[in-house]
């Protein structure tokens, strides 16, 4: 498995040691983050990871900032991505289970290095259940073509 992984100023620790994390998993690992705690805006990792996913050079993403949701909300901007931001496994495995998810976010000043190691693991996983959720999936994917619900419809 191929992961990217980014993050602004405020995660970088926690960057560190997630990427740590994975690689102990034999997870390969593309880092588009800062390595510094110098300011670095988020926009510019979420779209760097969000291309990489989109285009299936990697096989999903963790996005890290402050709280998890301004880098959600940037990466989400990228065509073909359902970026999730997550502060507990229960609500990234179901990220991924309904709405696959193929980006999880959190927040380095909201969740510890233990429940990130478990909001991953959660989402890692996990599988996309597809059935009655495709349709929806489907409608995200319609919205983002034609910035029209009613087409999806």
């Amino acid at each position: 498995m191929k992961l990217v992984i980014g993050n602004d100023h405020a995660a970088t620790e926690l960057k560190f040691q997630i990427m740590a994390y994975l690689e102990q998993k034999g997870v390969e690992v593309i880092n588009v983050g800062t390595d510094t705690n110098e300011s670095f805006d988020y926009a510019i990792a979420a779209f760097k990871a969000g291309k990489l996913v989109a285009s299936g050079e990697a096989d999903g993403g963790v996005l890290i900032c402050g709280t998890g949701v301004g880098i959600s909300m940037a990466a989400n901007k990228v065509r073909g991505i359902r970026a999730a931001a997550c502060s507990d496994p229960v609500t990234a495995r179901l990220t991924k289970q309904h709405n696959n998810a193929n980006i999880i976010c959190f927040g380095a000043r909201i969740v510890g290095l233990e429940m990130a190691k478990a909001i991953v693991d959660a989402w890692m996983n996990s599988e996309f259940e597809g059935g009655r959720h495709q349709n929806r999936i489907d409608m995200i994917a319609e919205i983002e073509e034609t910035q029209n619900l009613a087409a999806a419809q």
